[in-house]
């Protein structure tokens, strides 16, 4: 399937460059990177740049004029917005660049949007009891702790005595 998706496409990975990418915006990046590979707009026309930061989890897709008119701001930003941050925040970025390759490949090719990934909810439920449910408890943990207490006082001084009155 894979396969048959890219294959009438151009969608090859240029290069990756590395380098400290904190202090510009992943959009500026990405439009200095595809100036550098594409110096004349002839060039970059209909190509592309996807740009993950993945210390920020976020990215960036530009590209040339022709690229962006087939694909269209919609799905540009769905997929900036969307497939990146969903999967990015769980570290998948193999996953966030095919399900966003996907993507602009379905909107070049006039296809039905595939759509976002799902995101999982990973809200975790806590395990320690409601206040309502601390205090609806409260009393038989006094009467416990309280008869505890109790007995280590009497049960010592029952035996002392015992003890004592034998003698």
């Amino acid at each position: 399937m894979e396969d048959s998706l890219f294959s009438s496409h151009s969608v090859k990975e240029k290069g990756i460059i590395s380098g400290d990418k904190s202090k510009a915006d992943a959009f500026e990046y990405a439009d200095q990177v595809l100036e550098k590979w594409y110096p004349t707009t002839e060039e970059g026309d209909n190509k592309s740049i996807f740009v993950l930061v993945t210390s920020q989890k976020e990215g960036a897709v530009t590209g040339g004029h022709s690229f962006i008119k087939a694909v269209g701001d919609r799905i540009l930003g769905a997929t900036v917005s969307e497939n990146l941050p969903a999967l990015a925040t769980e570290e998948k970025y193999n996953e966030a660049v095919s399900s966003s390759a996907k993507r602009l490949v379905a909107a070049i090719d006039r296809l039905p949007d595939p759509g976002a990934p799902k995101v999982r909810d990973n809200k975790r439920e806590s395990n320690f009891k409601t206040r309502e449910e601390t205090e609806e408890k409260g009393g038989q943990f006094r009467l416990v702790v309280g008869g505890l207490l109790v007995m280590a006082f009497v049960v010592p001084m029952a035996q002392y005595y015992a003890y004592v009155s034998r003698k």
